[in-house]
């Protein structure tokens, strides 16, 4: 772990990440030395600091941070986090601030290979995500929705070991995203993805795949989507940066077998990977 390019893992208990989730982060697949699509992720940085107006550290500093991270953890998952930084008691943000970086390292989790190509179990959470158009697509340090519908999903895998990932959905009962992911539709040959206008985070994996889509001349819609829609939809998967792309199996009673448009999508991103 690195602090402000120090090894160590020990920050200010007046760090405004702490007291009040005030930052950002992005999570990043390590592969034999190499960070996958760090470009992206830095971009994502920019845009999330710039929402927050948090000073977004150089790029060229936080290359040669992320290069000792990878010296020493050539595979795996890192973590950068972005807080604001240190600041006096008081929710209003000090101009003079200088923001903290933090570098975090983890193995890849053990999932189940078989769930890239054979689907996964979902099922729908009972907690709602709240409307912030300010907040929505960022993502920011305040993860209380997601860690509550965590432990509900946890809960769940108690009676249900094979469940893989909870879905979210708004106050609207409009289908978001899933609790670490992003969801796609696949709906008569054309690509559908929930809108992130009122909440929810854009992920880069997420824009990886819309922009595969364009590539390869596959109509592609963001809009409102319903449960009822997703149940009915010829294919559904999730994707996010560590666990790349799986499709869905089972959710709600619904089950699916077979996969062609996901897997397609699959295989195009791991040959860019590649």
């Amino acid at each position: 772990m690195l602090v402000n390019g120090i090894p160590g893992n020990t920050i200010s208990i007046r760090d405004r990440g702490l007291l009040y989730g005030d930052g950002v982060f992005r999570t990043l697949r390590v592969i034999r030395g190499k960070a996958l699509h760090w470009p992206l992720h830095y971009l994502k940085l920019q845009h999330d600091c710039a929402k927050l107006a948090i000073a977004c550290p150089d790029e060229a500093l936080l290359c040669a941070e992320l290069d000792q991270v990878l010296a020493q953890h050539p595979d795996g998952v890192v973590k950068l986090i972005v807080t604001r930084g240190e600041g006096a008691r008081g929710y209003t943000p000090s101009a003079a601030v200088m923001p903290t970086r933090i570098w975090d390292f983890s193995p890849v989790p053990d999932y189940p290979p078989e769930w890239a190509t054979l689907g996964i179990r979902a099922r729908v959470c009972s907690l709602r995500l709240s409307a912030q158009p300010r907040l929505a697509c960022v993502k920011h340090l305040n993860r209380l929705e997601n860690v509550l519908a965590a432990a509900e999903l946890n809960d769940a895998q108690l009676h249900d070991n094979q469940l893989a990932e909870g879905l979210l959905l708004d106050a609207g009962e409009h289908l978001i995203e899933g609790i670490r992911s992003n969801l796609f539709l696949v709906v008569q040959g054309r690509l559908v993805t929930p809108d992130l206008s009122r909440c929810g985070v854009a992920g880069i994996q997420r824009g990886r795949v819309m922009a595969w889509a364009l590539q390869h001349g596959i109509a592609l819609e963001v809009r409102d989507v319903g449960l009822e829609e997703a149940a009915h939809a010829d294919e559904l998967f999730i994707v996010n940066s560590v666990i790349g792309l799986w499709p869905v199996r089972e959710m709600e009673q619904r089950h699916w077998s077979h996969f062609p448009v996901a897997e397609q999508i699959r295989h195009g991103l791991d040959r860019q990977d590649a």
